[in-house]
């Protein structure tokens, strides 16, 4: 399997390959993926990993590669909505045979593939994940769910007969409006957020669940909230409480918590009806 790693927002440190491939040799001896970075993953260019051109380029060809198998999102950061408008008409047949992997700002390129029907795409642990203190088990995930379908890597409550997606609070917020919000009607829509004070939370909640097409999910199940800022003077609120508020007053079933976020235990969540391929189907 040959998996592309691209950075469609903020550059990858040149040390994640090497402690990538020291990773996958450890977990995969002689049957090793082949990932490979494109070059544009180090570039720089202020907050960004190149220019837009050349993010939008990078990523345009590897998910076009026929010799491609998935696209991986290198780390999050910002910029991948910068690229939605040029990259989705230069996509081709090959992009649509792909799995797209990634999370955070990622998700914002990812709600657009999704949307446009464009390849198989997850919400799940990037490369980046490797900076992290004990990160290596959050890749070793998503190379699992990559590598071989595994279901041990997906969200718990993931359901062939239920369709999933999964977003960070902020980015959903900002596909509202937009041609890339993608329909989620009927979905368990899983949402997390990281670095945000509570009363943003609430902002940007308040303004998903006030959408009609957002208010036809089949409910929303909230995954952890990590790194918040203090709030002076103190909100008064827990974010279970934030979204349990905003899921009463709109009419949408709040479903419990998810098994993701920003963090190393954050699980996989496939957009729409999870269906391993014939590939990746376990033994009957």
């Amino acid at each position: 399997m040959k998996i592309g790693v691209v950075a469609p927002g903020s550059p990858i440190s040149p040390e994640i390959p090497k402690k990538l491939l020291t990773l996958t040799a450890g977990l995969y001896r002689d049957r090793r993926p082949d990932i490979w970075f494109h070059p544009q993953c180090f570039a720089s260019s202020g907050h960004f990993a190149g220019d837009d051109f050349s993010r939008a380029a990078a990523f345009v060809d590897v998910a076009n590669d026929e010799g491609v198998d998935a696209v991986w999102l290198g780390r999050g950061g910002y910029g991948s909505f910068r690229l939605i408008e040029t990259v989705l008409p230069r996509l081709r047949a090959a992009a649509k045979t792909k799995i797209f992997l990634g999370y955070s700002d990622a998700g914002a390129l990812l709600g657009a593939l999704y949307g446009a029907g464009i390849g198989r795409v997850a919400h799940g642990p990037m490369p980046a994940d490797l900076a992290r203190r004990g990160g290596e088990a959050a890749v070793g995930r998503a190379l699992a769910f990559l590598v071989g379908g595994d279901a041990a890597a997906l969200e718990p409550t993931v359901a062939r007969h239920m369709p999933t997606a999964a977003f960070n609070v902020t980015i959903l917020a900002h596909l509202i409006g937009t041609p890339y919000l993608p329909d989620l009607t009927g979905h368990v829509l899983m949402l997390e957020e990281v670095s945000e004070p509570l009363y943003r939370i609430d902002r940007a909640l308040g303004q998903i669940t006030s959408v009609p097409a957002v208010r036809r999910v089949a409910g929303i199940m909230l995954g952890r909230c990590g790194d918040i800022p203090a709030n002076d003077p103190e909100f008064g609120h827990t974010e279970d409480e934030v979204v349990r508020y905003w899921c009463e007053r709109s009419g949408i079933a709040y479903l419990g918590r998810a098994d993701i976020g920003h963090d190393n235990e954050n699980k996989v969540v496939p957009f729409g009806r999870w269906q391993p391929q014939a590939s990746e189907r376990e033994p009957q």
